[in-house]
């Protein structure tokens, strides 16, 4: 059975445009590259400057280093039209956020779950790490503290490795399958990639992009990132780039 993306949930964003595509940046002056991404974060509880119009920006509250100025940030991003708070970076490992499922869900629930039916709630993003208590299973461990307080309208998952279409593909179908036991909708991919060569990356890119826009479990994706040497070479759109937009 074909699965449905409730789009009418908690918030409806002022002025922007449907599209699954994003960006993710560091350089606010690049958005504009990518002209069929919908919506854009910057790992930060702030945008850096003017996004495009059209684009929604997603604050995040990477970690506890944000703590002090995210009730000011997601108030100021929602006043500005903001629909979409993105939950922890990374937590399920040291280098990232770094955090345990049991404190994630506490603090999730401390900054994230007031703003439930403001803004589109979107869980720590895990990697696609393999182990006890990294990755999806990280994630699953944090829904059973959460045990249903944490309010979560989405689920966010970072993908990075040197392989084909088939792996990425029984991933996102994993993740897909956490959610929906959970009673969540669809999943956001916040960050992803094919590590291997410019070639790789093109390939699959053609290979995955329209499998993400057929499957309506999938509400939205960025490839990793607005950025020279990524998505660009300087300024512009490389092959790379270019092939991550060709069904934008």
């Amino acid at each position: 059975m074909a699965r449905t993306i409730d789009l009418d949930i908690a918030y409806s964003p002022r002025n922007v445009k449907f599209s699954k595509v994003g960006a993710a940046y560091s350089d606010v002056t690049l958005v504009d590259r990518l002209s069929g991404a919908s919506w854009a974060y910057d790992w930060s509880p702030y945008a850096g400057g003017d996004l495009p119009r059209g684009v929604e920006y997603c604050p995040m509250l990477w970690g506890p280093k944000f703590y002090s100025q995210w009730y000011s940030a997601a108030s100021d991003a929602l006043s500005a039209g903001s629909g979409c708070f993105l939950g922890f970076n990374e937590p399920d490992i040291a280098e990232q956020a770094n955090m345990t499922p049991k404190q994630a869900a506490i603090d999730f629930q401390t900054y994230m779950t007031p703003y439930s039916g403001q803004a589109t709630l979107v869980t720590p993003a895990v990697t696609n790490g393999e182990g006890d208590m990294i990755g999806l299973n990280w994630l699953e461990q944090w829904f059973t503290e959460c045990n249903g307080r944490c309010k979560a309208d989405r689920i966010a998952i970072h993908y990075y490795a040197n392989s084909g279409s088939t792996d990425f593909i029984n991933y996102v179908t994993t993740a897909i399958d956490l959610a929906e036991r959970n009673g969540i909708p669809s999943i956001w991919i916040t960050e992803f990639q094919n590590t291997g060569s410019s070639a790789d990356q093109i390939l699959f890119l053609h290979e995955v992009i329209p499998w993400l826009n057929n499957n309506t479990a999938i509400e939205r994706y960025a490839y990793f990132f607005v950025a020279d040497e990524y998505l660009l070479s300087g300024t512009e759109l490389n092959a790379i780039g270019q092939a991550y937009m060709s069904y934008s």
